[in-house]
């Protein structure tokens, strides 16, 4: 589980060129916020959206939205320590679900698998693209999440795996 805050803003994949090149861009800093937990196996998504902020009240949202699929098996959330998912009501909330809270160790966002895919989306949605409004900026984004298991199931079956890198022995290099 995790948050993204995609900003209407221009999003530049690559730019190289040897002549001055002027790029569309929409104007204002609206922002787009998903928090969104995603099954490990089956790369369904459950999400949470709006424009202002997310907070405590918008991830006790997400835990009813998970409470309320009724799964015969025990839910494990896996997320980062921002404060608005580490709160009292959270946690409170959490406990009374029966859900599980399981916070990774600080400055490790890459063994959440959920930030693989707000990288997926950006550039699926971001990079190098031109929204006209707020509107179709936030459709792209919703339409993108909303195929993750079906459109981009293929692509994201190779990125969303359980395999994560280990290192069983260290390797020290003398200078």
């Amino acid at each position: 589980m995790d948050a993204a805050h995609f900003v209407f803003a221009p999003f530049l994949g690559f730019v190289w060129c040897f002549t001055r090149l002027f790029v569309k861009a929409p104007t204002g800093r609206k922002r787009f916020n998903v928090l969104a937990a995603l099954n490990a196996i089956t790369h369904e998504l459950i999400t949470v959206t709006n424009q202002s902020y997310i907070n405590g009240q918008s991830v006790c949202e997400l835990l009813f939205a998970l409470y309320t699929l009724n799964l015969e098996i025990p839910i494990t959330l896996v997320l980062d320590n921002a404060r608005y998912q580490r709160c009292r009501i959270v946690q409170d909330l959490a406990a009374q679900l029966d859900i599980e809270l399981l916070f990774l160790p600080a400055y490790s966002p890459n063994l959440n698998l959920i930030e693989r895919l707000w990288k997926f989306v950006k550039k699926q949605c971001l990079y190098a693209k031109y929204y006209e409004d707020f509107n179709a900026f936030k459709n792209a984004i919703s339409t993108c999440l909303g195929q993750t298991d079906t459109t981009h199931r293929q692509a994201l079956d190779s990125l969303l795996t359980l395999r994560f890198q280990t290192f069983d022995e260290s390797l020290f290099v003398n200078p």
